[in-house]
């Protein structure tokens, strides 16, 4: 399968380069529907940064995080040492910087790891960073901190909740010291939901939606695949602009196959999906009233796109099984894709 390219993300990168031309001040939330495009627009504002700016991208998603130290660990990248460089090994920040320029992780000694895990306290890894980080600046380099999918650690705690003590170096790195830019990305909109109404984060970060692509967007990407006017139509109606669903769509033109049968097929799939969450409510393994889900599904026989001023555990629970898509900043609620707003749809028809 190919990967799809890169396509007009023009607005996003405008917003997050005006961001980079700035002084650090706020934590950047990068937020959107699942399977939209944030890490592959993440990726590619990393590969075209100037040589100025130093980023030090994490993504948790294949990270296995059950405890504190496996958390710590995952942001760090070992430094790989030969024989030589174990005769002479980097004893400074600043030698250690000094190769540095766009890495995965944060570069670490395996002295400067023993210090960040004695006494198990967070403030350890966090001074480390700091003063990493001052060190990229005295190189006259400005360094950038990315997590991708940080809610992934979830409850996890070490003198409290460890997401508190993460937002407050957030805010040391952001707004205290102007040291780096730092931007926390994720697929979660309930983990959105709960920073938008976190008290210790107002003022202190704002939101960067990226979205499926809007119709214009989505005809020009697939007319360079030699979609008919039919077939661009038959795409929007099922996949809507969502990528990843249009990437199926391509590959299936490549592959010379009917696109409408392959885009109903994928109804089909999500339908049946979408109706195992009854299932699951009549087996008793889910714990929801049927009637509130179906009501719940009701809004979306005529809207796209409503409106809410309170969610409720049933819109909760539907997006946290990636149904529903919820954008506090807006207090908007939609299907996570055309594709599952057209199965809601279906599923109503013999409800």
């Amino acid at each position: 399968m190919r990967n799809i390219e890169f396509h007009n993300r023009e607005k996003e990168i405008k917003e997050i380069r005006a961001i980079l031309d700035s002084r650090p001040t706020l934590i950047t939330f990068i937020y959107g529907p699942i399977n939209s495009g944030k890490t592959e627009l993440i990726g590619r504002m990393i590969e075209e940064l100037p040589v100025e700016y130093v980023v030090f991208y994490i993504n948790l998603r294949t990270k296995f995080l059950a405890s504190y130290d496996e958390f710590i660990e995952s942001l760090f990248e070992m430094e790989m040492e030969s024989e030589e460089t174990k005769r002479k090994r980097k004893e400074t920040l600043a030698e250690l910087v000094s190769s540095v320029t766009k890495v995965a992780g944060i570069p670490i000694t395996r002295e400067f790891l023993d210090y960040v895990f004695k006494d198990k306290k967070p403030k350890n890894a966090f001074s480390y960073i700091i003063k990493l980080f001052e060190e990229v600046k005295n190189a006259g380099k400005q360094p950038v901190l990315i997590l991708d999918e940080l809610q992934k650690i979830g409850d996890m705690k070490v003198n409290g909740p460890l997401i508190y003590e993460l937002f407050n170096f957030f805010i040391d790195l952001t707004k205290e010291k102007h040291l780096a830019h730092v931007f926390v990305a994720t697929s979660d909109s309930l983990f959105i939901e709960q920073i938008h109404s976190e008290a210790m984060l107002q003022g202190r970060c704002r939101y960067l939606l990226v979205d499926d692509f809007d119709h214009e967007t989505t005809a020009s990407f697939l007319e360079k695949y030699g979609f008919t006017d039919e077939e661009r139509a038959i795409a929007w109606k099922y996949c809507g602009g969502k990528p990843v669903c249009l990437l199926e769509l391509v590959n299936a033109k490549i592959n010379r196959k009917d696109v409408e049968k392959e885009a109903k097929k994928f109804l089909r799939i999500r339908t049946s999906q979408i109706l195992s969450i009854f299932d699951e409510i009549s087996l008793g393994k889910v714990e929801y009233p049927e009637n509130a889900l179906i009501q719940e599904f009701k809004n979306f026989e005529k809207e796209e796109t409503i409106r809410y001023d309170r969610v409720n555990k049933e819109k909760l629970f539907l997006v946290g099984r990636n149904v529903f898509f919820i954008d506090p900043t807006q207090r908007i609620i939609k299907p996570q894709s055309r594709l599952n707003l057209l199965a809601v749809r279906e599923v109503m028809k013999d409800a």
